[in-house]
C-alpha cells in the first residue's frame, strides 16, 4: 500500500492537509505532510528546496516504500522534480485543485497574465502579502469551515518573495508516465482537470472552494483513496 505524501502549496502551510491526514490514518493508511514553510527563504531557484523539504518530511520510510504524491494548488508544478528527485518509487501523482505541469520542458509558477497583479502586491522588501490577503473577504471567508481553522491557516502562511513566482520549474521527460489522477474542488481549476483527462488520468470532483480539504476532509480523503486505487 502506498504512503500518502500530502504536499501543500508553499503559499499556505501544512495545516491545510492535517484534517485529511487524520482521516486517512483512521482509515488504515499511512499519511505524511512535509512542511514547505522555509521554501521561500534564501535565493532562487526555489524548487530544489521543495524537493529537499519533501524528502526530509519522508524520513523514516524505507527506500522501496511506494508513495502517492498528493499535490495541492501550485504545488502541482513540482510533481516532475519530485518524481525525479525522491528516493521512494512514486506510485501515483494526484493533483488536488492543482496545476498540471508540462509533459516536458518546464512549467511556470505563475502565468504571464498574472504577474502584473503579483508585482503590484509586492512590498519594498520584494515579498508578497500572505496569500489570503491577496483577495477580498467575500472570496476568502467561504474557504474556511470556522474561525479557528481560519486563524490557524492564516497564521502559518509565509510571505513568499515575488521571485518565487517568476520561476520555471523543470519537467523532466517521462515524469507523467507514472499513474496520475485529479481531484477537482473549485470551478477555477476545471481547465486543469480537463488536462488530466486528456492524459487519460481519472478525475473525481468534491465540489467546494479551493481549500475544500479543510472544509470536508472526509469526502476529500475518500476521493484520494479512490484515485490512488484507480491509478494503480
Amino acid at each position: 500500500m502506498a504512503v500518502f505524501v500530502l504536499v501543500h502549496s508553499p503559499s499556505v502551510g501544512p495545516s491545510t492537509w492535517q484534517p485529511v491526514t487524520a482521516r486517512l490514518t483512521a482509515a488504515g493508511h499511512q499519511a505524511l505532510v512535509p512542511s514547505l514553510l522555509e521554501v521561500g527563504d534564501g535565493e532562487p531557484p526555489f524548487w530544489p528546496r521543495v524537493v529537499a523539504a519533501v524528502r526530509a518530511g519522508m524520513t523514516g520510510l524505507t527506500g522501496d516504500q511506494p508513495v502517492a504524491l498528493v499535490l495541492h494548488s501550485n504545488a502541482g508544478v513540482f510533481a516532475p522534480v519530485l518524481v525525479d528527485g525522491l528516493t521512494q518509487p512514486v506510485a501515483a501523482c494526484i493533483f488536488a485543485d492543482a496545476t498540471v505541469p508540462s509533459a516536458t520542458g518546464s512549467t511556470p509558477l505563475a502565468e504571464d497574465e498574472f504577474l502584473p497583479f503579483l508585482r503590484d502586491l509586492a512590498g519594498p522588501d520584494g515579498r508578497l502579502p500572505r496569500w489570503t490577503d491577496w483577495w477580498s473577504e467575500e472570496d476568502v471567508a467561504p474557504m474556511f469551515s470556522d474561525d479557528e481553522v481560519r486563524r490557524v491557516v492564516t497564521a502559518e502562511q509565509p510571505r513568499l518573495p515575488l521571485a518565487y513566482y517568476l520561476e520555471q520549474v523543470p519537467a523532466p521527460a517521462g515524469w507523467d508516465e507514472h499513474p496520475g489522477g485529479y481531484l477537482l474542488f473549485s470551478p477555477a481549476y476545471a481547465g486543469q482537470a480537463d488536462l488530466a483527462r486528456a492524459r487519460g488520468w481519472p478525475v473525481r470532483t468534491t465540489a467546494g472552494e479551493h481549500l475544500h480539504q479543510i472544509v470536508d476532509p472526509t469526502a476529500v480523503s475518500r476521493a484520494l483513496i479512490d484515485l490512488a486505487d484507480s491509478a494503480r
